[in-house]
Protein backbone atom coordinates (compact mmCIF):
# COMPACT_ATOMS: atom_id res chain seq x y z
CA UNK A 1 0.00 0.00 0.00
CA UNK A 2 1.41 3.43 -0.91
CA UNK A 3 2.20 6.06 1.69
CA UNK A 4 -0.66 8.15 0.28
CA UNK A 5 -3.19 5.32 0.69
CA UNK A 6 -1.85 4.50 4.14
CA UNK A 7 -2.19 8.09 5.24
CA UNK A 8 -5.85 8.32 4.22
CA UNK A 9 -6.72 4.90 5.63
CA UNK A 10 -5.40 5.86 9.05
CA UNK A 11 -7.65 7.25 11.77
CA UNK A 12 -6.24 10.74 11.28
CA UNK A 13 -6.54 10.40 7.50
CA UNK A 14 -10.20 9.43 7.71
CA UNK A 15 -10.87 12.36 10.02
CA UNK A 16 -9.07 14.65 7.58
CA UNK A 17 -11.28 13.46 4.72
CA UNK A 18 -14.37 14.07 6.87
CA UNK A 19 -13.02 17.50 7.79
CA UNK A 20 -12.26 18.67 4.23
CA UNK A 21 -15.48 17.36 2.70
CA UNK A 22 -17.46 18.79 5.61
CA UNK A 23 -15.97 22.26 5.21
CA UNK A 24 -16.61 22.12 1.46
CA UNK A 25 -20.25 21.26 2.16
CA UNK A 26 -20.41 24.17 4.64
CA UNK A 27 -19.27 26.56 1.91
CA UNK A 28 -21.94 25.14 -0.38
CA UNK A 29 -24.60 25.82 2.27
CA UNK A 30 -23.77 29.54 2.15
CA UNK A 31 -24.05 29.72 -1.65
CA UNK A 32 -27.21 27.61 -1.72
CA UNK A 33 -28.87 29.69 0.98
CA UNK A 34 -28.02 32.95 -0.81
CA UNK A 35 -29.58 31.61 -4.00
CA UNK A 36 -32.66 30.26 -2.26
CA UNK A 37 -33.32 33.65 -0.70
CA UNK A 38 -34.64 34.56 -4.16
CA UNK A 39 -37.75 32.60 -3.15
CA UNK A 40 -38.73 35.50 -0.89
CA UNK A 41 -38.87 37.99 -3.78
CA UNK A 42 -42.34 39.03 -4.89
CA UNK A 43 -41.67 38.53 -8.61
CA UNK A 44 -43.55 35.27 -9.26
CA UNK A 45 -40.27 33.37 -9.16
CA UNK A 46 -38.34 35.26 -11.85
CA UNK A 47 -35.14 35.77 -9.81
CA UNK A 48 -35.21 32.22 -8.44
CA UNK A 49 -35.72 30.67 -11.87
CA UNK A 50 -32.85 32.75 -13.26
CA UNK A 51 -30.67 31.56 -10.39
CA UNK A 52 -31.68 27.92 -11.01
CA UNK A 53 -30.82 28.19 -14.70
CA UNK A 54 -27.44 29.78 -13.97
CA UNK A 55 -26.52 27.14 -11.39
CA UNK A 56 -27.33 24.29 -13.77
CA UNK A 57 -25.90 25.68 -17.02
CA UNK A 58 -22.78 27.69 -16.11
CA UNK A 59 -19.91 25.27 -16.79
CA UNK A 60 -17.68 26.10 -13.76
CA UNK A 61 -20.69 25.72 -11.46
CA UNK A 62 -21.56 22.39 -13.08
CA UNK A 63 -18.01 21.16 -12.40
CA UNK A 64 -18.28 22.25 -8.76
CA UNK A 65 -21.65 20.50 -8.49
CA UNK A 66 -20.01 17.15 -9.34
CA UNK A 67 -17.45 17.82 -6.61
CA UNK A 68 -20.39 18.50 -4.31
CA UNK A 69 -22.10 15.19 -5.11
CA UNK A 70 -18.78 13.38 -4.60
CA UNK A 71 -18.24 15.15 -1.27
CA UNK A 72 -21.69 14.13 -0.02
CA UNK A 73 -21.05 10.49 -0.91
CA UNK A 74 -17.51 10.44 0.51
CA UNK A 75 -18.55 12.28 3.67
CA UNK A 76 -21.39 9.79 4.22
CA UNK A 77 -19.31 6.68 3.53
CA UNK A 78 -16.43 7.83 5.70
CA UNK A 79 -18.85 8.68 8.52
CA UNK A 80 -20.21 5.11 8.37
CA UNK A 81 -16.68 3.67 8.32
CA UNK A 82 -15.57 5.72 11.32
CA UNK A 83 -18.73 4.84 13.26
CA UNK A 84 -18.32 1.09 12.59
CA UNK A 85 -14.63 1.16 13.51
CA UNK A 86 -15.39 3.01 16.75
CA UNK A 87 -17.99 0.38 17.64
CA UNK A 88 -15.57 -2.40 16.77
CA UNK A 89 -12.96 -0.84 19.03
CA UNK A 90 -15.52 -0.78 21.87
CA UNK A 91 -18.01 -3.61 21.17
CA UNK A 92 -19.61 -3.41 24.61
CA UNK A 93 -21.21 -0.05 25.36
CA UNK A 94 -20.79 1.57 28.73
CA UNK A 95 -23.39 0.70 31.36
CA UNK A 96 -23.09 4.28 32.55
CA UNK A 97 -22.29 6.98 30.00
CA UNK A 98 -18.97 8.63 30.82
CA UNK A 99 -19.15 12.26 31.81
CA UNK A 100 -16.48 13.43 29.44
CA UNK A 101 -17.95 16.86 28.80
CA UNK A 102 -19.05 15.95 25.27
CA UNK A 103 -22.24 17.53 24.02
CA UNK A 104 -25.25 15.56 22.79
CA UNK A 105 -24.62 16.36 19.12
CA UNK A 106 -21.04 15.03 19.24
CA UNK A 107 -22.30 11.70 20.63
CA UNK A 108 -25.03 11.38 18.01
CA UNK A 109 -23.37 12.52 14.79
CA UNK A 110 -24.26 9.20 13.16
CA UNK A 111 -27.99 9.62 13.81
CA UNK A 112 -27.93 13.26 12.72
CA UNK A 113 -25.95 12.40 9.60
CA UNK A 114 -28.42 9.65 8.68
CA UNK A 115 -31.35 12.07 8.97
CA UNK A 116 -29.53 14.56 6.76
CA UNK A 117 -28.69 11.91 4.16
CA UNK A 118 -32.36 10.89 3.95
CA UNK A 119 -33.25 14.58 3.63
CA UNK A 120 -30.80 15.05 0.76
CA UNK A 121 -32.26 12.06 -1.10
CA UNK A 122 -35.83 13.40 -0.67
CA UNK A 123 -34.75 16.92 -1.62
CA UNK A 124 -32.96 15.76 -4.78
CA UNK A 125 -35.93 13.59 -5.80
CA UNK A 126 -38.42 16.43 -5.29
CA UNK A 127 -36.54 19.17 -7.12
CA UNK A 128 -33.17 18.28 -8.67
CA UNK A 129 -34.40 15.17 -10.48
CA UNK A 130 -37.61 16.77 -11.77
CA UNK A 131 -35.72 19.84 -12.97
CA UNK A 132 -33.12 17.79 -14.86
CA UNK A 133 -35.58 15.24 -16.26
CA UNK A 134 -37.87 17.83 -17.88
CA UNK A 135 -40.78 17.37 -15.47
CA UNK A 136 -40.77 21.04 -14.42
CA UNK A 137 -43.46 23.34 -15.89
CA UNK A 138 -42.56 26.35 -18.04
CA UNK A 139 -43.19 30.06 -17.67
CA UNK A 140 -42.77 33.33 -19.58
CA UNK A 141 -41.99 36.65 -17.88
CA UNK A 142 -42.47 40.08 -19.47
CA UNK A 143 -40.82 42.89 -17.50
CA UNK A 144 -41.29 46.55 -18.46
CA UNK A 145 -37.76 47.99 -18.35
CA UNK A 146 -38.93 51.49 -17.39
CA UNK A 147 -41.39 50.63 -14.63
CA UNK A 148 -39.93 47.28 -13.54
CA UNK A 149 -43.41 45.75 -13.51
CA UNK A 150 -43.42 42.03 -14.32
CA UNK A 151 -46.20 39.91 -15.75
CA UNK A 152 -46.00 36.15 -16.15
CA UNK A 153 -47.90 33.34 -17.79
CA UNK A 154 -47.52 29.58 -18.01
CA UNK A 155 -46.48 28.25 -21.39
CA UNK A 156 -46.81 24.82 -22.97
CA UNK A 157 -43.78 22.64 -23.55
CA UNK A 158 -44.41 22.80 -27.29
CA UNK A 159 -43.95 26.60 -27.16
CA UNK A 160 -40.64 26.31 -25.34
CA UNK A 161 -37.31 24.85 -26.44
CA UNK A 162 -34.70 26.36 -24.13
CA UNK A 163 -34.05 29.23 -21.72
CA UNK A 164 -34.21 32.58 -23.52
CA UNK A 165 -33.98 36.19 -22.40
CA UNK A 166 -34.22 39.17 -24.76
CA UNK A 167 -35.54 42.72 -25.02
CA UNK A 168 -38.55 43.44 -27.24
CA UNK A 169 -39.79 47.04 -27.52
CA UNK A 170 -38.72 48.02 -24.03
CA UNK A 171 -39.88 44.75 -22.49
CA UNK A 172 -37.49 42.13 -21.08
CA UNK A 173 -38.84 38.74 -22.11
CA UNK A 174 -37.63 35.68 -20.21
CA UNK A 175 -38.75 32.10 -20.81
CA UNK A 176 -37.58 29.37 -18.48
CA UNK A 177 -38.44 26.24 -16.59
CA UNK A 178 -40.55 27.21 -13.59
CA UNK A 179 -38.75 25.56 -10.68
CA UNK A 180 -40.26 28.22 -8.42
CA UNK A 181 -43.73 26.82 -9.07
CA UNK A 182 -42.48 23.30 -8.40
CA UNK A 183 -41.01 24.37 -5.05
CA UNK A 184 -44.03 26.47 -4.09
CA UNK A 185 -46.46 23.65 -4.87
CA UNK A 186 -44.37 21.10 -2.98
CA UNK A 187 -44.42 23.19 0.16
CA UNK A 188 -48.20 23.35 0.24
CA UNK A 189 -47.96 19.90 1.84
CA UNK A 190 -47.79 20.37 5.60
CA UNK A 191 -45.96 17.09 6.23
CA UNK A 192 -43.18 18.03 3.82
CA UNK A 193 -42.77 21.41 5.53
CA UNK A 194 -42.48 19.68 8.92
CA UNK A 195 -39.98 17.19 7.49
CA UNK A 196 -37.82 20.01 6.14
CA UNK A 197 -37.93 21.94 9.42
CA UNK A 198 -36.95 18.83 11.40
CA UNK A 199 -34.13 18.13 8.94
CA UNK A 200 -32.84 21.67 9.46
CA UNK A 201 -32.92 21.09 13.22
CA UNK A 202 -30.77 18.01 12.62
CA UNK A 203 -28.45 20.12 10.46
CA UNK A 204 -28.12 22.66 13.26
CA UNK A 205 -27.06 20.03 15.80
CA UNK A 206 -24.79 18.36 13.24
CA UNK A 207 -22.96 21.64 12.62
CA UNK A 208 -22.66 22.51 16.32
CA UNK A 209 -20.07 19.78 16.64
CA UNK A 210 -18.95 19.28 13.05
CA UNK A 211 -17.81 22.82 12.21
CA UNK A 212 -15.60 23.27 15.27
CA UNK A 213 -14.35 19.69 15.05
CA UNK A 214 -13.12 20.30 11.51
CA UNK A 215 -10.84 23.14 12.60
CA UNK A 216 -9.59 21.05 15.49
CA UNK A 217 -8.68 18.23 13.07
CA UNK A 218 -6.75 20.71 10.94
CA UNK A 219 -4.94 21.98 14.02
CA UNK A 220 -6.46 25.45 13.66
CA UNK A 221 -7.61 25.63 17.26
CA UNK A 222 -5.22 28.20 18.63
CA UNK A 223 -6.67 30.01 21.65
CA UNK A 224 -6.55 33.32 19.73
CA UNK A 225 -8.87 32.05 17.00
CA UNK A 226 -11.00 29.64 19.01
CA UNK A 227 -13.58 32.26 20.09
CA UNK A 228 -14.08 33.38 16.46
CA UNK A 229 -14.42 29.78 15.25
CA UNK A 230 -16.96 29.05 17.98
CA UNK A 231 -18.90 32.22 17.17
CA UNK A 232 -19.07 31.47 13.43
CA UNK A 233 -19.81 27.81 14.06
CA UNK A 234 -22.66 28.55 16.46
CA UNK A 235 -24.32 31.74 15.18
CA UNK A 236 -23.68 31.46 11.44
CA UNK A 237 -23.67 27.75 10.68
CA UNK A 238 -25.55 26.16 13.57
CA UNK A 239 -28.26 28.81 13.95
CA UNK A 240 -28.33 31.26 11.03
CA UNK A 241 -28.10 28.89 8.07
CA UNK A 242 -30.58 26.24 9.34
CA UNK A 243 -33.04 28.99 10.30
CA UNK A 244 -32.71 30.52 6.84
CA UNK A 245 -33.42 27.21 5.12
CA UNK A 246 -36.29 26.36 7.49
CA UNK A 247 -37.91 29.76 6.92
CA UNK A 248 -38.40 29.09 3.19
CA UNK A 249 -40.87 26.17 3.35
CA UNK A 250 -42.72 27.87 6.20
CA UNK A 251 -43.01 31.11 4.19
CA UNK A 252 -44.20 29.33 1.04
CA UNK A 253 -46.71 27.25 3.02
CA UNK A 254 -48.20 30.27 4.81
CA UNK A 255 -48.11 32.96 2.14
CA UNK A 256 -48.19 31.29 -1.29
Amino acid sequence: MSNFSSAFSSTLGRKLVMCLTGLFLCSFLIVHLAGNFQLFKNDDGLAFNQYAHFMTHFTPIKVVSYLLYSSIIIHTIWAIVITLMNRKARPISYAIKPKDGSIWSSRNMGILGTILFVFIVVHMANFWYKYHSGETPYIEYRTDINSGATMSKSINESEFTEYVSFVDNGVQVTKSEDLYKEVSNAFQQWWLVIFYVLAMAALAFHLVHGFQSAFQTLGWNHHKYRPLIKFIGLWVFSIGIPLGFAAMPIYLFLFK
